[in-house]
């Protein structure tokens, strides 16, 4: 056998051991992958959403769940959470957590299987922050639901930060797990159920009210994952399909469409809809309805956390506020915008800064993706309404000479002598001819 081949057989065993050690090490590592759960309903924000504000999917004051699990900025709050699990053994008469712990060691493997990502927590570790950040919101929304007269719990709950930080999609606990705790911590006059409470919480609707004779809604709410879930589906209830869910619909993409200026500019009338859901926006006759936003400290937070449930979500149905979103998004594209959404009552300004809510419009769809676009239809129309020139020439005249009282008083005026100089002239020219 000649060196040279001696040589290569050489390289082609370090080559067939090199191989099969790589691939046993892949394949160890195939087997420590953990299965894809279908109860993943809790996800990390991804990369891509969260570089245009990070602040806003991360908890200010309050930890909920395993993902910030002892955050630094977050310590005030694990004291006044033990102090709540206190309040609620006295009120229960018990002195211990033991009748909790079996039923939550039930629940455990399906509660870390909603989690988007294996959570490293050790198992007694997992229960405890399950205990103890479950019972502090199950008697967070029971104390503001009885309005209990305790002055340190009115302190705390009406930290402003706390319900944005409830919101959150990386702050949660699986409903279960608080339906669970709620039902097993419930006083003997206690009638209401936790969808009911947390519903009066975060969407301010009264507990008995239209949700108890709204049979649909109801048994909607109970399919919730997490309280950001339970809150989407409340907001998105009601709201009608999509023309292009309709079989006799085209579907064609119309995504561009004039901004809230020039909209008015092209003859375009924006009007604030009262009592109308936030996302039933209308295009009629060159009226667009819209209804009325309220922009305020925890909006931006509260709309780009359900974005990402949205966007993480595989649930298959529509996604109204990133639909809604976007469509606000091509409506202002500054701070004029703003300004005349604001004067025709459609936006309610509480930041002060009307080139703040521009950019918050403007940043809010980065990282996002659509599919279908929910207000097609009303882009189309509204775009072949702009393009008609005579909306264009009425839109001028209004503009030019009609923008106020005074002007219409000009112009009418200057008819009136057009009119009695036209009607002397010709009494002239009669005149005239009579002479002849």
């Amino acid at each position: 056998m000649s060196d040279h081949q001696s040589n290569q057989d050489t390289r082609n065993d370090d080559q067939s051991g090199t191989q099969d050690h790589a691939v046993i090490c892949i394949d160890d590592m195939l087997r420590r992958v953990p299965p894809t759960s279908p109860e993943h309903c809790i996800f990390r924000v991804r990369h891509e959403m969260r570089k245009a504000n990070e602040k806003a999917y991360e908890p200010q004051i309050l930890s909920i769940g395993p993902f910030h699990h002892r955050s630094d900025g977050c310590k005030f709050m694990e004291e006044q959470k033990m102090r709540y699990v206190q309040r609620l053994l006295k009120r229960r008469g018990e002195e211990s957590v033991h009748r909790y712990m079996p039923v939550l060691r039930e629940m455990e493997q399906r509660a870390r299987d909603c989690y988007a990502e294996t959570i490293h927590l050790p198992q007694n570790e997992f229960l405890a922050m399950m205990l103890i950040d479950g019972c502090f919101v199950v008697e967070l929304l029971r104390e503001c639901s009885m309005n209990g007269p305790q002055m340190e719990a009115d302190r705390i709950r009406n930290l402003p930060s706390l319900w944005r930080d409830l919101m959150l999609l990386e702050n949660q606990l699986p409903l279960f797990v608080l339906n669970k705790l709620y039902d097993m911590t419930k006083g003997p006059n206690e009638h209401s159920e936790l969808i009911d409470i947390a519903i009066w919480y975060f969407c301010d609707q009264p507990v008995d009210s239209d949700l108890d004779t709204n049979a649909t809604l109801h048994n909607m709410l109970p399919k919730s994952k997490h309280l950001l879930h339970l809150t989407h589906t409340c907001w998105t209830f009601g709201l009608p399909d999509a023309p292009w869910l309709k079989a006799s619909t085209a579907h064609t993409e119309v995504r561009s469409m004039l901004s809230a200026t020039e909209l008015r500019e092209a003859g375009v009338r924006l009007r604030a809809a009262q009592e109308r859901h936030l996302m039933d926006i209308k295009f009629k006759n060159g009226i667009l309805e819209i209804p009325v936003f309220t922009i305020e400290d925890s909006t931006e937070s509260l709309f780009r956390n359900l974005i990402a449930y949205e966007q993480h979500s595989q649930c298959g149905d529509i996604s109204y506020v990133t639909q809604y979103m976007s469509f606000m998004d091509c409506l202002i594209n500054s701070s004029k915008d703003v300004k005349l959404l604001r004067r025709q009552g459609i936006i309610k300004n509480y930041l002060g800064d009307d080139e703040v809510v521009a950019q918050v419009f403007n940043k809010m769809g980065h990282g996002v993706t659509l599919t279908d676009f929910y207000y097609n239809e009303i882009f189309r129309n509204v775009n072949e309404y702009c393009n008609k020139r005579r909306n264009l020439w009425m839109a001028k005249l209004r503009r030019e000479y009609f923008h106020s009282p005074w002007a219409f008083l000009s112009v009418l005026a200057a008819i009136v002598l057009l009119l009695l100089t036209t009607a002397q002239t010709a009494f002239a020219v009669l005149s005239y001819k009579n002479q002849l």
